[in-house]
């Protein structure tokens, strides 16, 4: 790891994403990065790792799906039956239930995002080997976006989640699938950490044959750092000093998921008859039962994955909007650093959702046992996805705009 400050000619030169300084470009060693001297963000990385590893990663994803969806990846014996959990199971089940949307998303996360992922990848090196622009930079933009909705760890936990539930209530085996699953896990995070879009990019058209005379603005879908343009002179998209709207984007997702996590806390997310009985769960009254049959683990993931991560998110959230609407920020790396937290933990709160998921795939038997989701799940889902929208829309190139201002009045006083 690097810290590079600016003080080369601008072919040498690339802008820092997140505080837009400039910053050199230094040779690196395999595995090295170069970190922003101001806020610590990556700004580059050796490229040393082959671009046909990343196309053999993801052949192998594509790959492993199919006995990932073929066959379960849990199985449970329930009044004398065996029960088979697979991925679609899921899907069908909350479709069948009427839960339309929360079986998009929970596809979307653990298949769809994957599989777009991967096939995106095969896309851009087939557009580069036949020199198709429209069809590369699309296949990139899909990698770009896809990334950060890869949510097969979150699953994988869930599965675990949901075994210890129905320890009490039945016999569990486990699938050929969930080998499979674990093994897609390690390739996807493989892959998420060795791609890298500006490569192929490079690959298309490198920065060294475009005429740069200077470096002011950043294109975030090629990752070329240029003069000052209303568009890219790489890959054509419109350019922005910062992102259109960001505050106000931000400032509607977050209302939005401030009033949507009320009905997602007060509204049972689980219904579970069992016997005869009925059990509606919010979620703290699950959390709380999960600690009465002594599963306190388990309770603390929930707790935080479902209740704490939220708030969290949403009160992060709204303290950067805050800091950056009233120049309120003071220690600007620590809000970036809250900023990077807020993106990384915003994925784990899907874990209930997934967690119900697989209970209604596998719970289904009549009045003897029987299982749910209640409303408040779908609500729940709104405030993952709005609070996943947010992260993604707050522009943090906000945060370092008056400090940024500060240095350059003093700077100017000086000279004076």
């Amino acid at each position: 790891m690097k810290s590079c400050a600016h003080s080369s000619p601008a072919s040498q030169v690339r802008l820092c994403e997140n505080c837009e300084l400039p910053v050199d470009t230094i040779p690196l060693e395999p595995g090295q990065t170069a970190d922003c001297p101001r806020c610590g963000t990556t700004v580059y990385r050796s490229e040393h790792a082959s671009l046909n590893g990343n196309l053999a990663l993801a052949i192998t994803c594509l790959l492993l799906f199919i006995p990932s969806y073929y066959f379960d990846f849990i199985t449970i014996r329930l009044v004398g039956v065996n029960i088979e959990g697979t991925l679609m199971e899921g899907f069908h089940a909350l479709v069948k239930e009427g839960y339309l949307g929360l079986a998009l998303l929970t596809m979307f996360c653990h298949t769809i995002a994957p599989l777009a992922m991967c096939f995106s990848i095969l896309s851009a090196h087939f557009s580069l080997r036949r020199h198709w622009f429209m069809p590369l930079k699309w296949s990139l933009f899909i990698l770009d976006h896809s990334r950060h909705w890869v949510m097969l760890d979150v699953f994988l936990i869930s599965v675990a989640i949901s075994c210890f539930k129905l320890q009490d209530y039945s016999d569990i085996f486990v699938g050929n699938a969930l080998y499979s699953l674990v093994i897609l896990q390690v390739i996807t995070i493989l892959i998420i950490n060795r791609v890298s879009t500006r490569r192929y990019w490079e690959l298309w058209h490198p920065e060294s044959r475009l005429a740069i005379t200077e470096k002011r603005i950043h294109c975030h879908s090629c990752h070329l750092s240029q003069q000052e343009n209303t568009a890219c002179i790489r890959c054509g998209s419109a350019l922005h000093h910062r992102k259109p709207n960001s505050m106000q984007k931000t400032w509607a997702l977050l209302i939005a998921a401030t009033i949507a996590i009320l009905p997602a806390n007060l509204i049972p997310i689980s219904i579970l008859i069992t016997n005869g009985q009925l059990l509606e769960d919010t979620i703290f009254s699950g959390v709380a039962s999960l600690i009465n049959n002594d599963m306190l683990g388990i309770a603390i993931i929930i707790f935080v994955a479902s209740i704490v991560v939220p708030v969290a998110k949403i009160v992060g959230l709204a303290y950067l909007l805050i800091c950056i609407q009233f120049n309120m920020v003071k220690n600007h790396r620590h809000a970036l650093m809250i900023y990077r937290a807020i993106k990384w933990i915003g994925k784990w709160s899907m874990t209930d959702l997934f967690v119900i998921a697989i209970m209604l795939t596998l719970v289904d038997r009549g009045q003897i046992l029987n299982f749910t989701p209640g409303f408040g799940a779908v609500a729940f889902g709104i405030v993952v996805v709005l609070t996943m929208l947010a992260a993604e829309s707050i522009d943090p190139r906000l945060l370092w705009d008056k400090h940024a201002s500060k240095i350059q009045s003093e700077s100017d006083n000086t000279v004076e």
